[in-house]
């Protein structure tokens, strides 16, 4: 199988080089890696230069924002199976072999989600992330949390899911998802670590800055699902669809905790 994998780059030259070699040193013998960068200022351009010839195609037009950056790259792939990283995150050895086995074990499955870590900005394990089984529903009601940067659709999944939301700033990763499950796709978990997500004082995640309209997305996302807005009640099911949510990964749960008792794993060479 083919894979297309794409990444987003603007001014993120601290940790671009790391995303790079973590997709074109995967071993998987047909990747199609595409760098979409619409004017970096910071030498994110010398770098994505020395690796030139790993990448297949360089997309240095300017965009709308990361999601219209995605929808540029990936109109230009032609894998099988795709999947996206952003320059500050990762993946690990040999995810992208462990995702199109999956596909494999799982014909039926358009899409397929692993788990992976958070680090901080110098690479630090700060805990292990689980995705959960993902339905409209479950995201609604914030048990259905998926690791982006451990999903992998096939293409035709994502051509009918209609590519990113451009003027979704905070989640559209998510909303991807949720239009991907609408129109009939069927998400698989698997019980596998992937990739890394790095949190660090200028990302969306750290900083926070976007908690505002980060709010408006998801109140959007539940009266799309549930066809009216939030009720009171509302948090009630909240919290029993995140119990639900550990109760039914006990192995998840018992990590939840021993990261807590005795800190994360860390991993040697990130």
């Amino acid at each position: 199988m083919k894979v297309s994998v794409v990444t987003v780059s603007f001014n993120q030259s601290a940790w671009l080089e790391r995303a790079i070699r973590s997709v074109v040193e995967q071993g998987h013998d047909d990747i199609e890696y595409i760098v979409v960068d619409p004017g970096s200022t910071d030498g994110s351009r010398d770098i994505i230069a020395r690796y030139r010839d790993r990448i297949a195609a360089f997309i240095d037009t300017p965009d709308d924002g990361p999601p219209d950056g995605l929808n540029k790259g990936f109109a230009s792939a032609t894998g099988d199976i795709f999947a996206y990283i952003n320059a500050d995150d990762a993946l690990l050895p040999g995810a992208i072999g462990r995702a199109v086995r999956a596909f494999k074990r799982m014909p039926d499955a358009d899409v397929v989600i692993g788990h992976g870590y958070i680090v901080d900005a110098d690479g630090k394990v700060i805990r292990r992330f689980r995705s959960a089984p993902f339905g409209p529903r479950r995201l609604v009601y914030g048990a259905g949390a998926v690791m982006q940067q451990s999903t992998f659709f096939r293409s035709d999944a994502f051509r009918a899911a209609g590519g990113f939301n451009i003027d979704n700033s905070t989640s559209w990763d998510a909303e991807l998802l949720l239009d991907a499950a609408l129109a009939g796709a069927r998400i698989r978990l698997v019980d596998e670590y992937w990739s890394l997500f790095t949190i660090h004082a200028n990302s969306i995640s750290g900083s926070q800055r976007l908690a505002d309209e980060s709010a408006v997305n998801h109140r959007r996302y539940f009266e799309r699902v549930m066809g009216r807005p939030p009720l009171p009640s509302d948090a009630w099911w909240r919290r029993i669809h995140w119990a639900l949510r550990w109760v039914g990964d006990p192995v998840g749960a018992w990590q939840r905790l021993s990261d807590r008792l005795f800190g994360p794993p860390q991993l040697p060479g990130i």
